[in-house]
């Protein structure tokens, strides 16, 4: 599938999508959100695929939504009703790649290689992983244009907890990497110029795991969220029956015993 606004390229299980358009810092106008809403689609429905890294281009992330009237695919903020704003293309396009990206049922790194803007931060929340450089800086956004988030209210307090929630979407500051990383938003940070090399080596070393399992694992967080213990360890027995089933548990306890590295199938 060729794209105008991101690569999209899939070696050794790992797909990466990478945003292109670097002389607007990657800025999100409407045929770039529908374009990584097909490229999700396409990494949703390969089964060869077990990890999925998303980036940008150049020296930023994401500086957020093309606030470029032409850019909005509808009209501009102040010029729709609240219902043509609602329905509008740019905003229905937006609710499907939120959705999509965190639907995804591989395990997703955001490779943060510079600012990570608005809902830029939201995309890059939306993945489970989050490896950042010295460059890497985050802001809402939102608030310093008048504007409301799309998700932020719901991401933040998840991964960052409800005080340093409410500072960031209230004030628009920025996050500095080292920040970033204290309060869980960063995995990890590393130098920039080892950045790619550092989130291939974790994609990598996921992709090498039991796809199956990590599947699982990946559904059962999520779903953890808001269930009881009770319910989790119900859940969590279900998905231990099927994976017994598994040729992967077979020669994850052969490779085991035979001191070497397992080769998992998903199967």
């Amino acid at each position: 599938m060729d794209f105008e606004t991101l690569f999209l390229k899939k070696e050794d299980h790992i797909a990466t999508i990478t945003l292109n358009r670097p002389e607007r810092r990657n800025a999100l106008n409407l045929q770039m959100i529908q374009e990584i809403g097909s490229a999700l689609d396409d990494v949703q429905a390969d089964d060869s695929l077990r990890v999925l890294i998303i980036t940008g281009a150049g020296r930023g992330f994401c500086s957020g939504a093309d606030i470029d009237p032409a850019s909005m695919g509808g009209g501009a903020p102040g010029q729709m009703n609240i219902e043509t704003m609602r329905r509008s293309p740019m905003i229905q396009s937006m609710h499907k790649l939120i959705l999509g990206l965190y639907k995804v049922k591989i395990p997703t790194i955001a490779m943060v290689n510079g600012a990570c803007v608005g809902a830029g931060f939201e995309i890059a929340l939306l993945c489970d992983m989050r490896v950042g450089s010295e460059y890497s800086k985050f802001m809402c956004g939102f608030v310093k244009l008048g504007l409301y988030p799309f998700s932020g209210t719901w991401l933040y307090p998840r991964v960052m907890g409800l005080a340093k929630a409410y500072e960031l979407l209230y004030t628009g500051d920025t996050l500095d990497p080292q920040e970033a990383l204290r309060i869980g938003v960063l995995n990890k940070v590393v130098p920039a110029d080892r950045l790619e090399e550092e989130t291939m080596m974790l994609a990598s070393k996921i992709a090498k795991g039991p796809p199956i399992v990590i599947r699982f694992m990946k559904s059962q967080i999520r779903q953890a969220i808001t269930m009881d213990l009770e319910t989790t360890l119900d859940v969590a027995a279900t998905y231990e029956g099927v994976i017994t089933t598994t040729s992967d548990l077979i020669e994850g306890i052969s490779a085991r015993f035979e001191n070497r590295e397992p080769n998992f199938q998903d199967k």
